[in-house]
This record gives structure tokens, sequence and C-alpha cells, in this order.
């Protein structure tokens, strides 16, 4: 009996192994199946989302090339994207004009200077080639800096338009590290090394250092916008206050010229009603990448400190 039971439990046990290595198969199985799925889907996504149309006009067009957002670095609207999309509208054959639609708050001085300088460069080169700014529903502080630029500015009566004005914003957690007790400790070389930083306080010194540095910024910010815009601009002490105003006033300071949208340039200016978009497009693994180090640098700057903004 005894030897009955033992191979009874054996054959148990055995037939028991063997479920379990049938279920752990199985799931392996799975396992790699899901992997496979999940790699073609991967590289289907990159393939997709790397795919570049060609921009091209067949005969005549209008080209357009979209600033829609902050103007930063790491953003797509980088000066590096909108001067590509800038240099492929004037190159085209069949371009006989460009329209810059503009819907932004502004942004990095630099990536707005670099583009503005892009545009006259372009102006020069292409002579016989017109360029427009179209402003949708705002063209503020820098993105007024790279509008001006153009030939004529075109707005929407409710328009948002202004802003020549600069910025530089941050947080100061002094008081609250006293409060929680907690002690800064930063060693530098260099006496204003920890300039701005937002865990010591501002000296009196370097607040006026900053402010001379903000003086400075603006004066060339109104330059710009004197050569861009010259005789037109009315003579406001309000014009260069960082003050924001509709497009109807806007046009009647100077700061535009007239009511329009990107279609009624196209087909009453231009005389090209075909319209060709330019603009430089994300492929889907950049765009996630864009967001998540967006998000990630927005969240540490407005922690640690902040960069001039004209917005």
């Amino acid at each position: 009996m005894a030897d009955e039971n033992w191979e009874r439990r054996v054959l148990g046990e055995l037939a028991l192994a063997g479920l379990q290595e049938q279920r752990r198969a199985r799931r392996w199985s799975i396992f790699f199946r899901l992997v496979t799925i999940g790699l073609v889907l991967l590289g289907l996504v990159v393939v997709i989302g790397s795919a570049e149309t060609k921009r091209a006009c067949s005969d005549k067009c209008t080209a357009v090339v979209q600033i829609d957002g902050e103007l930063d670095h790491n953003g797509r609207t980088s000066a590096e994207n909108v001067i590509t999309g800038l240099q492929a509208a004037f190159k085209d054959k069949g371009t006989r004009g460009v329209v810059l639609r503009i819907n932004s708050p502004g942004g990095s001085p630099v990536q707005a200077g670099q583009i503005n300088d892009e545009i006259r460069r372009l102006r020069g080169k292409y002579p016989d080639t017109p360029i427009y700014a179209v402003v949708e529903e705002m063209c503020a502080s820098g993105a007024y800096y790279v509008a001006v630029a153009a030939d004529r500015i075109y707005v929407d009566k409710a328009s948002l338009i202004g802003s020549i004005g600069v910025i530089l914003d941050s947080f100061g957690f002094v008081g609250t590290m006293e409060k929680l007790g907690v002690e800064r400790r930063a060693i530098t070389a260099g006496e204003n090394k920890a300039f701005l930083d937002p865990f010591s306080p501002l000296s009196p010194i370097q607040k006026e250092y900053a402010q001379r540095l903000l003086d400075e910024i603006h004066q060339q910010f109104i330059a710009v916008v004197k050569e861009g815009r010259g005789s037109r601009l009315k003579d406001s002490p309000e014009l260069f206050s960082g003050l924001v105003w509709n497009g109807k006033r806007g046009i009647e300071l100077g700061l535009a010229d007239a009511i329009g949208n990107v279609d009624y340039v196209a087909r009453e200016v231009i005389k090209a009603e075909d319209v060709v978009d330019f603009t430089v497009q994300e492929n889907i693994a950049e765009r996630v990448a864009r967001k998540f180090g967006a998000t990630v640098a927005r969240n540490l700057g407005a922690l640690l400190g902040a960069s001039p903004q004209w917005r």
C-alpha cells in the first residue's frame, strides 16, 4: 500500500510539474509576442513620424511659415526650425511671396534675434520675393521683434500686438527657508557667481546690475522696432512701455499696417491663392522628447532661476 501511494504521489507531482512548465512556456510565449508586436509598432511610429513631406509650389504659390507658441531653443518654434522653413520657402522657384503666420507671446531674445536677422538676409538675397507677417491671436514681445523684419504686418482687429519690453522673473525662498530652519550653503569663487540665486537674498548691487542688463536689451529691442517700422511708428510715450494693444489700435500706432488674414494676403496682396505650408514639422519621437524635456526644464527653471524673456 505504501509503495502504491508513493507511486501515485510521484505521478501527481510529475503531472503538476508538467502543467506548471506548460503555463510558464505559455506566459513566455505571450510575453515575447507582445514584445515583438511592441517593437513592430514602435518601428512603424518612428518610420511614419520620421517621414518628411516634400513641400513645393507646383506653379506659383504663397509660402507660409508658422510661429506658433513660445520662442524657445528646445521648442518646435526654435530659430533653427523657423529659419529652415523660411529658407525653403524663399528658395522654392514657385514662391511669389512668403507669409509668416504668427501666434506667439514671445520668448527668448536670442531666438527672436536670429530669426529677425535671417529674414533681413533673405530679403536681401531674394529682393523680388516679399515677406509679410500675419498675426492671428497674438504677436507680443519677442514675436513682434520677429514681425518687424517683414515688409508689412497684417492683423485682425482683435489681435494682441506689442509688449515691447523685457522681463526677468524668478522666485525668492529666503523667508521660507528661515521659517523652516533651512540653511543655505553656497560656496562661490567670484562675489557675484550666485547672482539671482533664489535661495539667497538679492543685494541692491545685483538688483541694479540686473536692471541695467534688462535696460540694455530693451534698447536693442526698441532700435530693431524703429529700424523695421521706420516713419510708420507714431510718437507715443507708451509705445515702448511693455503695453499690448489690439490690432485696430496697433494699426493706429504704426505697429501694424492693415487688417488681413493669410488668405487675404495670398489672394489680394501676393496674388497667389495657392497656399503651401513650409513650416518644419516634428516627427512623433521628437514631439514626445520635446514635451518631456520642456516640462523638466520649465519646472527646474521656475524653481532655480530665470533668464531674460521678451514676453
